[in-house]
């Protein structure tokens, strides 16, 4: 780990919103004040990215676990553990998301959140995803349906305890009885909303957007599909230019086809990359946990005993990748699915960009988008076979 109050980065390929440069980027005390072709005079630590792509860090707004833990595994290490994984694969931030268990375990892992989100070494915690348990049972994918309850503002209390603060965004069924109360009380509080493991009409979910939801969780996953004469929570995505649509872009979860399509509805300021990475992402195949569940990676797919997708082992640089390879996009579109669309989708300010005033959240990738350096607030948090 290098630690300077005042850094630069020379001659890289910088990656802005809408073109890439051959630039300098002068950080000092965690953030980037000049983006420039001035040569460095005074400054105290350089860092040569000649041949090297410099990029925002990535934002992972959905994220279970890595590196063979798990959000919901509430401790320190387990937490700590994650965030070290995640800048290894360009991710600078991310909110540990849950998943739908008992109450009381729910309960202890956004605690512990709350507790060590600024004690970790790796990406930072930007609060906590909360999904489920308000899910319906006929999409529920791998979502244990024994743990789910009704949506209400006293369950959702009982989640998060006195840690309202850190939750950011919360994924539900809106067409549940009492998700209507419980979504305006959590759009009041801030709290971002999104449609997911849901069968919901097209009208419910208008009606919730309508109100202010704003995203759709994983898009074609664990959703009333599009039909021509049902067009469901997919049809409701597809069509509202204020909604975000989250993507786990490996090529099973969705195919690349249909990414084509929801990248050509959404566009990329409102497409998401995200990975939905499970403890097993990070370790190759093998047999690991997801919940009360065991998990099951082959050839980088990962299933439950019956075959049910559940989640993916992506990085998100696996995501860009698939992004520039598998989609029409440019590299700095792909980079902005992974940076600023999912900063703005949260709300956040000041991050996602390669930008002056901008938070030093950056990563160094080669052409092939393997990931070099990742750099948290100014300070280099991961290197591999890079000199620094």
């Amino acid at each position: 780990m290098v630690v300077n109050s005042k850094i630069v980065l020379l001659n890289g390929n910088v990656i802005l919103e809408n073109e890439i440069v051959s630039k300098n980027i002068y950080i000092c005390n965690g953030k980037i004040v000049e983006i420039s072709s001035r040569k460095p005079n005074d400054e105290t630590y350089f860092i040569d990215a000649k041949g090297m792509y410099v990029s925002p860090g990535f934002i992972d707004v959905h994220t279970h676990g890595r590196g063979g833990c798990d959000t919901m595994y509430d401790n320190y290490e387990d937490l700590n553990t994650i965030t070290k994984y995640a800048v290894k694969s360009g991710t600078t931030s991310f909110l540990p998301t849950t998943i739908t268990m008992p109450v009381e375990d729910i309960k202890k892992a956004v605690e512990n959140v709350a507790i060590n989100m600024d004690k970790v070494e790796g990406a930072k915690i930007l609060g906590v995803h909360i999904e489920g348990p308000f899910f319906c049972e006929k999409y529920k994918g791998a979502q244990p349906s024994e743990f789910m309850i009704p949506p209400s503002i006293e369950n959702f209390g009982a989640i998060v305890g006195r840690h309202i603060d850190i939750v950011k965004k919360i994924s539900l069924a809106p067409e549940l009885d009492g998700s209507e109360r419980l979504i305006e009380f959590l759009i009041n509080q801030g709290i971002i909303v999104s449609m997911a493991h849901t069968n919901a009409t097209y009208d419910e979910a208008k009606k919730v957007i309508d109100m202010g939801v704003n995203s759709g969780t994983h898009t074609f996953n664990a959703m009333s599909p599009l039909n021509h004469r049902n067009p469901g929570v997919v049809g409701a995505v597809l069509e509202n230019d204020d909604v975000y649509a989250e993507l786990i872009l490996d090529g099973v979860l969705v195919s690349y086809p249909a990414a084509r399509i929801l990248l050509k509805a959404k566009g990329v300021d409102k497409l998401v990359l995200i990975t939905d990475s499970l403890e097993a992402a990070g370790l190759g195949d093998g047999e690991f946990k997801l919940a009360n569940h065991a998990l099951f990676v082959n050839d980088g797919v990962a299933t439950l005993s019956d075959g049910t997708l559940a989640g993916s082992v992506l990085g998100m640089n696996d995501a860009v990748r698939n992004a520039i390879e598998n989609l029409p996009v440019t590299m700095c579109e792909a980079v902005k699915m992974a940076s600023k669309t999912p900063a703005e989708s949260i709300g956040l300010k000041n991050t996602g960009q390669i930008k002056e005033g901008f938070q030093a959240d950056i990563v160094l990738f080669d052409e092939d988008i393997n990931v070099k350096m990742t750099m948290v607030d100014g300070v280099v948090k991961y290197s591999e076979n890079f000199e620094i």
